[in-house]
């Protein structure tokens, strides 16, 4: 099984939400996505969370949002309510998520 991470570093909620909707199409399609929320992006958990974003919850609730970075989280301000979400905060980096640790798993990885 082909296996797909997608970092998501942009702060625009539609390019978040194209996130979403391919890390779904692939699940849905039999292979392996999964979401890491990085760099700007980390602010828009608590918009998704407040809108109760339905694709957002979709994947949230399947399991393809891995993790929320922590440092990222810290420095926009937003860490605090990214530890209520029930999203593990990932920093196994100097406080960032590892790249090479999903490629090591066999990852490839995409960023938008």
């Amino acid at each position: 099984m082909e296996k797909f991470i997608y970092f998501a570093f942009n702060g625009n909620q539609v390019c978040f939400i194209h996130v979403l909707l391919n890390a779904l199409d692939m699940e849905s399609k039999g292979l392996k996505a999964l979401i890491i929320v990085e760099g700007e992006a980390v602010r828009l958990i608590k918009d998704m969370e407040a809108s109760e974003n339905p694709l957002y919850i979709k994947a949230k609730e399947k399991g393809l949002i891995d993790g929320i970075c922590k440092a990222c989280s810290a420095q926009m301000g937003v860490l605090e309510y990214n530890e209520t979400v029930g999203i593990p905060l990932k920093d196994d980096m100097n406080g960032h998520p590892s790249m090479s640790a999903y490629v090591n798993e066999g990852y490839r990885v995409i960023t938008m």
